[in-house]
């Protein structure tokens, strides 16, 4: 082989690598930071692209432009009325300029870690027990901002802050325990007096409407038997009964009378004449008081 074709295959190995270190691939969601002779030269977005081999550098790894999460470990955290508890959050971050995000701090992770401690305890050192429980929204709101506008110089927005556990002394827990049993039989009991006196109210109600209902019923038997009474009469007037028609009731009225236990009858004296009728009811009345004194 001629010294002049291993010249040329050399040359060629040599234009095929650095053709193959001047393309850069660029993966979706993420950046690369291209030092030039150990200066900042561009940035490379998603895509293809072409740098100078051994003279640009890029920087690290890609930087990943997708939101991440941060669990933080727990921190303890003093309130306002002295109470020592641990509470540990969770950050949603996402860098927005890859540049910055590489050159503004050392270690970005550790800044944000260190950054959400201290802006917690500054928090919760303005709130008592009950409050800190109870405002976990308005911390998360306000370490978000203070978190958001203290990241900014370093290309991350913060996007979400959450108080993921709140964990007080043994004895507070014990006490809030106790206290929520208290509080749980104290509306057990209401809600027991009060289904009684409803039922009792109910019970009430009823009765009032049946006797209600009793005293309506026996009324409107009362109406009805008096205005069968009456139209009886007048149907009797309108018909101008005759002597022997009221003798004839005569008659009815003193057989109801002579089925009674009484002694004495008096009879009325338009029918005085009929011996053989007072006749029969004096002996059946009699034979009523002998049945009643034996």
């Amino acid at each position: 082989m001629s010294p002049i074709l291993i010249v040329l295959i050399v040359l060629a190995v040599v234009v095929f690598l650095i053709l193959v270190l001047s393309i850069k691939i660029v993966r979706q969601s993420t950046a690369v930071v291209i030092e030039r002779l150990g200066k900042f030269h561009k940035l490379l977005n998603t895509g293809i692209h072409f740098i100078v081999p051994f003279i640009d550098r890029p920087v690290g790894t890609a930087i990943s432009l997708k939101e991440r999460v941060a669990d933080f470990d727990p921190q303890p955290v003093i309130t306002k009325d002295n109470v020592t508890m641990q509470i540990d959050t969770v950050v949603y971050f996402q860098v927005t300029d890859a540049k910055l995000f590489t050159y503004g701090v050392e270690n970005p992770i550790r800044a944000i870690e260190n950054l959400t401690a201290t802006t917690l305890r500054n928090l919760v050192g303005e709130l008592e027990l009950d409050g800190t429980l109870t405002s976990r929204d308005t911390v998360n709101s306000k370490m978000r901002i203070i978190l958001d506008e203290a990241t900014d110089p370093w290309g991350i927005k913060i996007n979400r802050v959450e108080l993921k556990n709140i964990l007080p002394p043994r004895d507070i827990q014990q006490a809030m325990e106790k206290q929520m049993r208290a509080e749980r039989e104290r509306r057990e009991a209401i809600l027991k007096a009060e289904g009684e006196k409803r039922s009792n109210i109910l019970v009430a109600e009823g009765e009032k409407e049946s006797m209600i209902l009793r005293a309506e019923a026996k009324k409107a038997a009362m109406i009805a038997e008096a205005e069968g009474q009456a139209q009886a009469i007048k149907m009797i007037n309108d018909a101008n009964p005759n002597a022997a028609y009221l003798t004839l009731k005569g008659y009815e009225a003193l057989k109801v009378v002579a089925d009674g236990n009484a002694t004495k009858i008096i009879v009325p004296s338009d029918i005085q004449n009929v011996a053989g009728l007072l006749a029969s009811l004096k002996g059946v009345a009699e034979k009523e008081e002998v049945k009643s004194k034996k």
